[in-house]
């Protein structure tokens, strides 16, 4: 299946990353002091003269990886403490990602603008030159560290089996481009019970016994009906659309619908716009599902 970047990226919205919650941020807090003061220690990579330093180079080196370190903690605590209160579960981009790691990368700057009095003897401390210099390294180490992690990210959740390193490509298709009939009657086993439907609204269908029920999407409007039908027979009657793929056993999927895909070797979890509810594509049918959208991408996106 294939996965690329796709050019609006940056303002689609994506999960909020479980790097920066409450629950990992000290994880991930600790394991960036960790690597800074490793890399300052071992490298040495920006100039330091040593009739200068008021403490040990090890202590300097400390006080620039703990700097850092709790501005990170306490920027993103901050953040979450805000999230929270406003109920923000959604709604974070890569975008907001890289403008929120922007600033703490210029409070860290400024903090090591500051100590330089604590931890340097030189009288040109407070100078303009020193405030660019602490600024800009701390930008530069900043971005090497973050694209570092980053990868490091993504290399582990490979290992995990998880393919979607990269944006999902959502399937844009307009109906007229698939030649079919966005009209469809459905019959029942009871005469009463046959329904007409608009194919191109339907998200989604859930399996309820000898009975589904069909969600469905009108612009923003949000409707789902309860039809005295299986979900088996169902499938049947709409064997002429291959973009309605059973992903799971009580579940059909409208492919032109899914916006996001989460998961990895064990399951997917699809995502649409117009709903927060999830659908499951089970772990059996997780090939079937990638040679389905690859079909699709490839004859409708050519």
């Amino acid at each position: 299946m294939g996965f690329y970047i796709n050019k609006e990226h940056l303002i689609h919205d994506i999960e909020y990353p479980s790097r920066y919650q409450s629950k990992n941020l000290l994880k991930s807090v600790t394991i960036v002091f960790v690597l800074i003061l490793m890399f300052l220690l071992l490298f040495r990579p920006f100039g330091v003269y040593d009739p200068e330093m008021r403490m040990h180079y090890f202590f300097i080196c400390f006080l620039h990886a703990l700097s850092p370190a709790l501005i990170l903690f306490i920027y993103f605590e901050g953040l979450n403490y805000i999230r929270k209160s406003k109920s923000e579960t959604e709604n974070w981009t890569l975008l907001k990602e890289y403008s929120h790691i922007g600033v703490v990368l210029v409070l860290a700057g400024l903090s090591s603008f500051f100590m330089r009095d604590l931890i340097y003897n030189n009288t040109s401390n407070w100078s303009w030159r020193y405030l660019w210099e602490e600024i800009r390294n701390c930008f530069v180490a900043g971005i090497f560290f973050y694209l570092f992690l980053r990868l490091s990210s993504f290399y582990f959740e490979s290992k995990k089996g998880s393919p979607f390193v990269l944006q999902f490509t959502k399937l844009n298709i307009e109906s007229k481009t698939t030649n079919l009939q966005s009209k469809l009657y459905v019959n029942t086993q009871v005469k009463q019970d046959d329904f007409s439907l608009d194919i191109d609204e339907l998200l989604f269908v859930k399996a309820d016994g000898n009975y589904i029920e069909l969600t469905k999407s009108n612009g923003s409007q949000i409707s789902t009906e309860l039809k005295r039908i299986s979900l088996t027979q169902f499938e049947t009657q709409i064997t002429a659309y291959p973009h309605f793929f059973r992903c799971h056993r009580t579940y059909l999927v409208n492919m032109f619908k899914i916006e996001k895909i989460a998961g990895n070797s064990q399951g997917y979890l699809l995502s649409f716009n117009e709903t927060n509810a999830k659908v499951p594509v089970s772990r059996k049918q997780i090939d079937s599902f990638n040679s389905c959208y690859e079909q699709l991408r490839s004859k409708y996106t050519a």
